[in-house]
């Protein structure tokens, strides 16, 4: 990847999120469950991947994921600059961190990676936007003040675009995305953990599908 400007990496961000109403956000314990994990997903309308570097085969998941048709496959949880250069080396498209520090977005944008960077609150969200990052992770969400709080940004921060993620689900996710300034969320609950243990494709691609009509 060749380097990239905030402005290009906002667009790319913006373009992902508006592929699907919700990004998966992935923790892959077991790497020989990834393929099918990722397919069962984009088989159910959900092509776009968070596979957080939480475990120690999130990179080769990401590899793994990287190879699936119609896949978007992005690597979350990015807090150094060593963790983008692993994520770009494993085939990842696009960065999710849970905050934003000026060596993790300039080891980004050298990446040439687009990132979701995250703000918590009105000052982390505007710091951000001068930088030019127009499109931006709200995390935690529910702890953060959830939709509500999210709605109160839209009037003055009007060209911010927010994907919310953590502690959201399918009974609170439509009240997040009837925000104006609203995109995608993120969230977990389309890959549930039994499921992914006891290898359940066809409820993970039910789960995604049911999310897609409800939500879309």
């Amino acid at each position: 990847m060749s380097k990239i400007t905030p402005i290009e990496a906002s667009k790319r961000t913006l373009e992902i999120c508006e592929l699907a109403p919700v990004i998966p956000v992935l923790v892959v314990d077991d790497l020989s469950t990834a393929r099918d994990l990722g397919m069962a997903l984009v088989r159910g309308g959900l092509p776009v991947l968070e596979v957080t570097l939480r475990t120690e085969c999130a990179l080769d998941a990401i590899a793994v994921m990287a190879n699936i048709e119609g896949g978007i496959v992005g690597a979350g949880t990015l807090i150094t600059p060593q963790d983008v250069e692993n994520a770009v080396a494993a085939g990842a498209t696009f960065g999710v961190s849970p905050g934003a520090t000026d060596i993790l977005i300039e080891a980004c944008e050298q990446a040439g990676l687009p990132l979701l960077a995250g703000a918590t609150s009105a000052s982390e969200a505007m710091t951000l936007l001068e930088r030019g990052y127009t499109v931006q992770k709200f995390f935690p969400a529910e702890a953060a003040g959830g939709a509500p709080f999210l709605r109160s940004l839209a009037s003055p921060l009007p060209q911010i675009t927010f994907c919310p993620t953590g502690g959201i689900s399918l009974n609170n996710a439509s009240e997040y995305l009837a925000s104006p300034n609203v995109k995608c969320v993120g969230g977990s609950w389309v890959a549930p953990k039994n499921a992914i243990k006891n290898c359940d494709w066809e409820k993970i691609e039910r789960l995604a599908s049911n999310s897609v009509m409800v939500l879309s």
